[in-house]
């Protein structure tokens, strides 16, 4: 897939999606700033910011140094099966009519998928030290856009950048941070980490991605052993932790409640969670990808839906997140999390 097939689907397709990139922030007085990001992103302009350039760290590889999948490969369910254990995680989705999952298997050494279903041109991504699995609309304008990873992280999350302008974007919430499209943001699109069983059986004729070379990395192992341990600790993040739960403790943000979050344990406890028209529901068997150094035989985490209850009982997906509670708190000002 390249990026003519990005922007044909993006221009012909209807979808019913709202894909315009909103106003988010102001523009924040020019910063210096290393020249090696004016050599690694020349089109870059980083005189245009919405953030202090301080918060801006390296995550160790360069500008895709963890390279992005812009040609993404898909068997069916019946191929994936002699690949993925059931209970492996991937990020599943729907798009007018076509479902695919993407294994985080995968995405753990890529972070992001350039992709297009249901005629709709999307980022898939993934950003392993926040366990941050979320679906962009790649369109900015109605221009579509594919992006890689910049090999800088703000808050511990990894910053993305477009390859048509060189803005950088913030991977948590889809904020414009840099650049052209500064104070923009990113339309989520629903989608669901999930076990690779669970999205075989939603969706019977749905496609799973492969790595285009099996020898690129080590796929099936997790290079974060014991990352989301009870007592780890975030890395390269060195705001104010949440005082009354652990940093690594899973939650869950969803769009339009954001407010809040919800401790995992506490939504596991008691299997349904309502809050208003708000429904969040846990069952297990979905190994965590941070926790084993196989990510097969990761502990089981369980698995997240989280759908908005409509006056007639019907219930729909919406945009959520399952992150740590450090990510949380240090994102989302004046935020609470309901234990």
């Amino acid at each position: 897939m390249n990026l003519n097939h990005l922007m044909t689907a993006g221009f012909l397709v209807l979808a019913s999606i709202n894909t315009q990139a909103q106003a988010q922030t102001e523009i924040l007085p020019a910063q210096d700033f290393p020249d090696s990001w004016s050599r690694e992103f020349p089109r870059g302009d980083f005189t245009r910011s919405t953030i202090s350039f301080e918060e801006v760290l390296s995550g160790g590889p360069p500008r895709d140094g963890i390279p992005a999948i812009d040609e993404p490969e898909f068997v069916s369910l019946e191929a994936a099966a002699l690949r993925y254990a059931p209970t492996e995680p991937v990020i599943g989705l729907e798009i007018n009519g076509e479902a695919r999952a993407y294994p985080l298997q995968v995405l753990t050494w890529h972070e992001i998928a350039n992709d297009v279903v249901g005629g709709v041109p999307i980022a898939v991504t993934y950003c392993p030290l926040c366990n941050a699995a979320i679906v962009f609309d790649a369109r900015v304008d109605g221009v579509a856009h594919d992006f890689g990873v910049s090999g800088r992280l703000r808050k511990s999350d990894m910053i993305m950048y477009d390859r048509q302008t060189e803005s950088w974007w913030q991977q948590f919430d889809g904020n414009g941070l840099t650049g052209e499209h500064a104070g923009r943001r990113l339309e989520k699109i629903p989608s669901r980490i999930e076990s690779f069983e669970r999205f075989a059986e939603r969706f019977p004729n749905g496609q799973v991605l492969v790595p285009n070379n099996d020898g690129l990395r080590q796929y099936g192992r997790n290079p974060y052993r014991s990352y989301d341990a009870e007592n780890g600790q975030p890395f390269l993040y060195f705001g104010e932790l949440p005082e009354d739960i652990a940093p690594m403790a899973r939650v869950i943000v969803a769009q339009g409640y954001e407010d809040r979050a919800y401790a995992m344990a506490k939504v596991a406890d008691e299997g349904v969670l309502r809050d208003g028209d708000l429904e969040i529901s846990w069952t297990k068997g979905q190994n965590s990808a941070l926790d084993s150094s196989a990510i097969a035989k990761g502990r089981d985490v369980g698995n997240i839906v989280v759908q908005r209850v409509e006056a007639d009982g019907s219930r729909t997906d919406i945009v959520h997140d399952v992150t740590f509670a450090f990510v949380y708190h240090g994102f989302v000002e004046d935020g609470r999390i309901i234990q």
